[in-house]
């Protein structure tokens, strides 16, 4: 079965007014971890072999898989037996999660190689723990497969920071634009990788900055162009962002 790596080892500095108190793949976008979107992301499109890359706070997630279901459903703890009973009829997500130690400050490229012995099929998948998007993740998969390269990254366009203004040669203002999408391409995670891919790795550090820019100039790197949603959550505006759309649209709920 292709497994799903998730990379939730980071610190999360630029929002710290959450990850000073817990890891940033719990920090909850409607109610739920945003881990929690991600995985759903890909379950249903019938991906649900994952293994979460630790690190900062890391027993923080262990400890949310391992509580999931009186996380998520009411519940009747008896003391005295020892038991609990959930009183409503409740279906858990049928997934598969490792939970894997890869060190506190590791770098993605060695939180990899960390996992290694995990994987047992051709390919497999990589993302993070902290951006959502409407991708199919099954045409993403037929992409990659299609064009037979070591690595498929997705490729979105971000969107700017500041609204844009234009200008007339009288420099007068004719239009305002809102943070408008930028032209060129971002990596958005969502990646498929061969399995020789982890042998590039030969000691701790940044695959994207180590490893795919070699891979790239060898023509070996494939971009899966996704037009449509996207987003991180990289600071707390994005937080706020991601569950104002979570409550008016949820552009990512596929399932």
């Amino acid at each position: 079965m292709t497994k799903v790596v998730i990379l939730c080892g980071g610190e999360g500095t630029r929002l710290k007014e959450h990850t000073e108190f817990i890891p940033k793949p719990l920090v909850r976008i409607g109610g739920k971890p945003i881990l929690w979107h991600v995985m759903k992301i890909y379950s249903h499109y019938g991906y649900r072999d994952f293994i979460l890359c630790l690190g900062y706070k890391g027993d923080m997630i262990k400890q949310y898989f391992l509580n999931y279901e009186t996380e998520n459903f009411d519940f009747t703890l008896k003391l005295k037996k020892r038991a609990i009973d959930f009183p409503k009829k409740h279906e858990v997500e049928d997934w598969s999660v490792s939970c894997v130690d890869t060190g506190e400050k590791t770098l993605t490229g060695g939180r990899l190689k960390k996992i290694s012995h995990y994987l047992d099929s051709e390919d497999f998948m990589v993302t993070y723990g902290d951006g959502v998007a409407d991708i199919d993740i099954n045409q993403l998969w037929k992409f990659h497969k299609s064009k037979d390269k070591m690595v498929t990254i997705t490729g979105v366009h971000p969107v700017s920071k500041y609204g844009l203004i234009k200008i007339n040669k009288g420099f007068e203002v004719i239009n305002f634009k809102e943070k408008p999408p930028l032209k060129d391409l971002i990596n958005a995670g969502f990646m498929v990788c061969k399995r020789e891919f982890i042998d590039l790795i030969k000691t701790d550090c940044m695959f994207e900055e180590n490893i795919l820019p070699d891979l790239s100039r060898k023509k070996q790197v494939a971009v899966y162009k996704h037009e449509s949603f996207f987003h991180p959550m990289d600071t707390y505006k994005d937080y706020e962002s991601l569950n104002r759309i979570w409550n008016e649209k949820a552009n990512w709920k596929v399932w």
